[in-house]
């Protein structure tokens, strides 16, 4: 990769916040869901640019760009080029982290790739691209995410259920349709986060009674009137007993906030 003396040296510059990083975050396996469960906190910087850039090795690529992704730093521009770049990687483990990182550090520039992911062969990239969408807002994600939630067109349950979760940002008429639609989904945790989603645009609570939101739908005017703030899910673990401990490292918790690119105001 023509980027890897780049991050290399930005990664040396920047040594000390990686360390900070690593000694709060746990040890992860290839596929982990969230880029903060990390690898081995013992890694060096460095060593973590030079797995990132190993165009050899797929499991080295996978390892350094997650490691990179949690850094407080993952957000500067030589590493969201390192991202773009391996969306395209012919490892699907790879893609699929460089998409989280796209949904951790991007914003709405970088919708394109997310929405690109939506039609990975590979359903962990998929997953991982509805999950990065519920963090980065954009109208042009609306049509991908709602063909996400169509059972017939995606049979990934996960990605079912995330796209129909990122879509609770998007406060239009035809969203409530096709989420209403989508609670005739077989799989319960689909028919959750579609509820959800409904719940949070329109302060309504049907549970997931399809006749009932459809009656509702059709018997108001202001479908949004009582809507609440949408704010994207987040990692979050209780602590574990040795995290009690003085000088123990805090679980990596995230918090939530409205996805870039959001106006709260609009909202």
């Amino acid at each position: 990769m023509n980027i890897t003396r780049s991050i290399q040296l930005a990664v040396f510059v920047t040594i000390p916040a990686l360390l900070s990083a690593c000694g709060s975050l746990g040890n992860a396996p290839r596929g982990a869901d969230s880029l903060l469960d990390i690898i081995n906190p013992q890694t060096s910087p460095t060593t973590a640019a030079i797995l990132a850039t190993d165009e050899y090795n797929a499991e080295n690529r996978y390892r350094g760009t997650t490691m990179l992704a949690a850094a407080p730093f993952g957000g500067d521009p030589i590493y969201l080029e390192l991202y773009i770049d391996g969306t395209d990687d012919p490892d699907p483990g790879v893609r699929a982290t460089c998409i989280r990182a796209l949904g951790r550090h991007g914003d709405p520039v970088h919708a394109p790739y997310l929405i690109n992911a939506l039609d990975d062969e590979d359903s962990k990239v998929r997953i991982a691209a509805a999950r990065a969408l519920q963090r980065v807002h954009t109208d042009d994600a609306i049509p991908a995410l709602i063909e996400t939630i169509k059972e017939e067109q995606e049979p990934e349950a996960d990605a079912r259920a995330a796209a129909a979760d990122a879509l609770g940002q998007y406060r239009e008429p035809f969203v409530v349709q096709s989420l209403i639609a989508a609670l005739r989904d077989s799989r319960l945790v689909v028919n959750n986060r579609v509820q959800h989603s409904l719940n949070v645009m329109t302060g309504q609570d049907f549970g997931v009674d399809h006749a009932a939101w459809l009656r509702w739908y059709n018997e108001t005017d202001d479908l949004f009137a009582a809507g609440q703030l949408y704010t994207y899910p987040v990692f979050n673990r209780k602590k574990r007993i040795v995290e009690y401990l003085p000088f123990v490292p805090q679980p990596p918790n995230e918090e939530s906030s409205t996805p870039v690119g959001l106006n709260p105001i609009e909202e």
